[in-house]
């Protein structure tokens, strides 16, 4: 499957030109053949916590609507990265997934919130979990911080997940834990790991990029650079199967043993 990440530079609580930016790039990687495209977390708004009010998408509505009408006319697949919502009375960092008949395959709502961009002051943290189908692929997606706990994505995975989608705004000051964890999660899971960091700045943070794709023996695919960019990357998802029958983690793994001490 030919996967395209892109890696946007996202303007700061201005969703009038984000939307027109991922529409422009959309119609450009499908132009080069992409069958899935990947966009990067809070697109729409950016972290623009103190502005949700008169910024974040209501009930999605926007959002939904713009990704559907997308994955229908070019018959590609879309993780919709994440943007800021608005449902009931609470702000939320979401996740909508499409497949390539424009049906909403997958919503989630970020389940871990990053106090040092101060996402626990204005957002509501999700509860479930988010795994999902792409054609004949079993899927999972995440969120930037939600890296950190590699138990989180290890449930993922153990329902079935072959990839792990991890759209972000991962500051450059830490860039190089998010190599690390991206790679290490891909070689624990013994699935591919594709994520989409942004680039560019916000008052508060600056963003290099470095997107990547990650093969379940942790080998990298693709990095991005420190621009805007994207990348169209042709995965054979067969793989996952090879390596998990090579080393048979899954197997060998003994969860009476790891309860207690998780209920601790």
């Amino acid at each position: 499957m030919k996967i395209a990440c892109i890696q946007l530079d996202v303007a700061f609580a201005d969703p009038e030109k984000n939307f027109h930016n991922v529409q422009t790039l959309i119609e450009k990687v499908v132009s080069e053949g992409a069958e899935l495209v990947v966009l990067p977390e809070m697109w729409n708004t950016a972290y623009a916590l103190t502005e949700l009010e008169k910024l974040a998408d209501i009930e999605g509505k926007r959002t939904k609507k713009f990704l559907s009408n997308l994955a229908q006319t070019y018959h590609i697949h879309i993780v919709g990265g994440s943007v800021s919502t608005k449902k009931g009375a609470n702000f939320y960092n979401t996740m909508y997934v499409y497949s390539n008949v424009g049906e909403l395959v997958g919503e989630y709502d970020k389940a871990h919130l990053f106090r040092l961009m101060d996402e626990h002051l204005y957002l509501q943290a999700g509860n479930k979990e988010n795994v999902f189908s792409l054609g004949s692929i079993q899927a999972s997606g995440v969120i930037c911080y939600d890296l950190r706990f590699p138990e989180w994505l290890r449930a993922h995975a153990l329902a079935g997940a072959k990839v792990l989608f991890v759209p972000a705004q991962w500051p450059s000051t830490r860039i190089d834990h998010w190599k690390i964890l991206l790679q290490a999660r891909a070689i624990e899971n013994q699935c591919f790991v594709i994520a989409v960091n942004r680039i560019g700045t916000d008052p508060n943070n600056q963003f290099n990029g470095q997107s990547m794709i990650i093969a379940p023996w942790g080998k990298v695919l693709w990095t991005g650079t420190e621009h805007e960019e994207y990348a169209i990357i042709d995965v054979d998802f067969s793989e996952v199967e090879e390596v998990r029958t090579r080393i048979p983690v899954y197997e060998d793994r003994r969860p009476s043993l790891y309860q207690s001490l998780f209920e601790k």
